[in-house]
């Protein structure tokens, strides 16, 4: 499977990384995206099976990325990883079409069980 990972911070995405092979989901080809735009781009060029997104990212946010996806007819798994855990970040991720939302701080165990339905 491959996973695009897309954060602007190149140490938190090393951290999902590890996070993902702590989780039991290590082994995936792994890409990453430094913002929602290259992200964009990326699941074009790239064809990830897996879009796993901060929500707040330079050029382009998460949210705006999935709901361009969307709309581009794409249907790539996505799901964010993300400090905006309330129960209203969670309801607009869902109307757009992420398959789930984990809050930081995170733990294996929160990878584990978000990313079970989708792997």
């Amino acid at each position: 499977m491959k996973i695009l990972i897309a954060d602007d911070s190149r140490v938190m995405r090393q951290i999902v990384i590890r996070t993902l092979r702590q989780a039991g989901h290590g082994g995936h080809d792994i890409v990453e995206a430094e913002n929602g735009r290259q992200a964009l781009e990326m699941v074009q060029s790239e064809a990830p099976d897996l879009v796993l997104s901060d929500w707040n990212m330079p050029e382009m946010n998460g949210i705006d990325c999935l709901s361009a996806l969307r709309a581009s007819g794409s249907q790539v798994a996505f799901g964010f990883v993300t400090s905006e855990g309330s129960e209203e970040m969670r309801e607009r991720a869902a109307s757009a079409g992420a398959a789930f939302l984990i809050a930081k701080p995170f733990t294996p165990e929160a990878f584990d069980d978000a990313l079970r339905s989708v792997i």
